[in-house]
């Protein structure tokens, strides 16, 4: 029970606070106990997901009027021209730094700040924390710690694999 509780708030602090992310220690975890690494994945992605939701607040309630007090003079249209922006592209934003090694907390906060819909970032954040933390379990149920080296690569690969459907997808909208 200690060692959930300790993933759980690893991961919640995580989100929002400079610590390291929880894959070290869901990878430790997957491979001492493998029967239950799709439960440590679960628990990794509730708890970075609502810790995604405290940075969302960190950035909505204290960094957008620190923002505002900044650029009241002259910064207001390049402000809204990113919040803009950001609230047209966030979702993907936020999804790939959920998912990749880009530092998800700085997304959090970002979110927050320039006022994204809350609850499209809660759905970016799920999906990408979920699918970057069962990746990591799955692939470390099936390969053991053979594959513990490899598991970096294994999330670039991902990556390289999203981006690349998310812009063909695009081409043929376009």
């Amino acid at each position: 029970m200690f060692i959930k509780k300790q993933i759980f708030h690893f991961s919640f602090i995580e989100s929002f606070f400079l610590v390291p992310p929880p894959d070290i220690l869901l990878v430790i975890m997957d491979l001492a106990n493998p029967a239950k690494a799709l439960f440590y994945a679960l628990i990794c992605t509730i708890a970075s997901a609502f810790g995604g939701a405290v940075g969302y607040a960190i950035g909505y309630w204290g960094g957008r009027p620190a923002f505002n007090f900044f650029f009241r003079k002259g910064g207001k249209e390049k402000f809204e021209a990113v919040e803009n922006l950001y609230n047209k592209y966030g979702t993907y934003a936020v999804f790939f730094s959920a998912f990749t090694p880009i530092p998800y907390k700085a997304f959090t906060i970002a979110s927050g700040i320039l006022n994204m819909n809350f609850w499209q970032f809660m759905l970016a954040s799920f999906f990408g924390r979920g699918l970057r933390f069962f990746i990591v379990s799955i692939v470390l149920m099936l390969f053991g710690a053979a594959i513990k080296q490899y598991i970096e690569a294994v999330i670039i690969v991902s990556t390289i694999i999203i981006i690349a459907f998310y812009v063909i997808i695009y081409k043929k909208i376009i």
